[in-house]
Parts: C-alpha cells; structure tokens; sequence
C-alpha cells in the first residue's frame, strides 16, 4: 500500500475538511498520511475532538508545516508526529495566528488602495474553517471576482514578493522552528527542498539539526530524488515525500493518490498514534 506525508485541510489552504481528507486517503489505499497545514495544528485537533482520531483502517501521523524565515528564499519546515497540545508549541503559533491576520488585512487594505474590488469578509467567506489566512485565500477572492484568470496570475501580478500588495510574512528562524518540534516530541523535516532554488542551503540546513529530508515531491524529477536522497544518506536522515495535496482542480495532484512514496519511508516516521 502507498503513503502519502504531505497533506492540507481546510485548517490552513486545503478544500477538505480533516475527515473528508482521511476519508479520501482511505478510498485511495493509502496506510499512512500525514496531515501538515500552514502553522497550524487545529485540522489534527478537531479530528481527535470529534473522534476521528485514530482512525481504523489507516494511519495518521500529526503534522505542521512551518513557513521559516530567511532573507531571499522560501523555506519550509514539517513536524512529524508532534503533541499538538504542547505549550511551546501552541504559544508559538498563537503568536504566528495573530501575525497572519494582521498580514492579510494589511494585503485587502493594499489590493482596495489599487482598486479591487475586495474586502475582509469575501477573504474570511472563502477562508471558512481557517484560522490561518494566507495570500492563496486572498487570491481566490480575486479570481472569483473576475479580476484575475487564476490564483497564479494574481500571485504574478500582485502578491508575490516584491509586487505592489505583498506583505513580508511572520516568520520564526530555521533554528527556532526546529527547536520547537523536537520539544514538542516530533520530528523535524525540510519540505521540498527544490524549492529553495540553492543546494548549498539545502546542505546547511542538513547540518542544522533537520533529521529527515522530503526526497520526493511532485516538482521533484527523478535526478532532484537521487541528489536529495544522496544528502539524506551523507546528513543520516530520514527520507520523506508527500503529494502536498490541497484538493482544488488547478493544483497538481487533483486527487489523493495520484502522488505517493512507499511506506517503507513512512514506516521509519510513523509512531503509534496515541491519546493527545
């Protein structure tokens, strides 16, 4: 059966609810997920609150992903198998909450100044569950006003860094970030590490207390999974790899399953689920 360790509900900027995620993972044969919304763990805690937690059939490892702070490029950090309920933790991303939101009305306020036709409560309408705003909400809003064809052109025009709306985004330090996983019992993974667009980085980060490394991905080819795969052996980390699903149709993958790593990889991660 397949694994799939890189997942988002609508807890951060997925289109699922947790349990329709879990569901979905189970019609697709997967053994292990991991779900791992943006500087967030309520998606984890409203499936435990409710009694999705654990879940027959399947295996659900509790997950985050962290935006981490550097000057000129976007680094992400996932937390495997964290106590969602530790009070570092949940300090931290109080304090990560508070920042996002003040960033997103910052951003509406930027996007009225030139002239959209947008406000705070189109973003939280389509924003729903989600208590972590992120420009993806923003943009969505403006595509279904007609202002953009799709959230990648919005992105292009106006919300990346460096174009007129955007605002710098809160973000706690590599070090701190990893500080916080390991106390609160996880374990610390760099997301598609491609991504970062600087192998040398990649390979610092490697030597920074990161102990395991996402080799597969779908932006990944097969020559980025043998140069990442050779770091996790020279660095002895584990080996991870999700689809990053999000479930909206203009996203690859569209569905669950489409993307997997075998669960070997998962097996080395995975920890018994326990009472959180």
């Amino acid at each position: 059966m397949p694994s799939d360790l890189h997942m988002h509900t609508t807890f951060s900027d997925g289109k699922l609810l947790p349990e329709e995620l879990v569901a979905a993972a189970k019609a697709a044969g997967l053994k292990y997920i991991a779900i791992t919304d943006h500087d967030t763990v309520e998606g984890i805690g409203h499936l435990y609150e409710n009694g999705f937690y654990p879940s027959r059939g399947i295996h659900i490892i509790p997950g985050i992903e962290f935006s981490a702070h550097h000057p000129i490029r976007e680094i992400h950090i996932l937390g495997y198998n964290i106590d969602i309920y530790h009070r570092t933790l949940a300090d931290k991303l109080n304090e990560v909450t508070e920042a996002r939101w003040t960033r997103f009305s910052e951003m509406v306020e930027k996007l009225r100044n030139h002239g959209y036709d947008i406000n705070e409560t189109d973003v939280l309408k389509v924003a729903g569950s989600s208590r972590a705003i992120s420009r993806s909400h923003i943009a969505r809003v403006l595509v279904k006003k007609g202002c953009f064809p799709s959230v990648r052109d919005v992105f292009s025009a106006v919300l990346e860094k460096g174009k007129s709306c955007y605002v710098p985004h809160y973000r706690l330090d590599v070090e701190e970030i990893i500080a916080i996983i390991k106390q609160a019992g996880g374990i610390p993974v760099l997301a598609h590490p491609k991504l970062i667009h600087d192998d040398e980085i990649v390979e610092n980060l490697c030597r920074q207390g990161i102990e395991g490394i996402e080799v597969f991905y779908p932006k990944h080819d097969e020559a980025d999974e043998k140069r990442y795969m050779a770091m996790a052996e020279k660095y002895g980390l584990l080996v991870a790899g999700g689809s990053d699903f999000h479930g909206f149709p203009t996203r690859y993958p569209t569905e669950l399953g489409v993307f997997t790593i075998e669960d070997r990889w998962a097996e080395r991660i995975f920890r018994p689920e326990k009472v959180l």
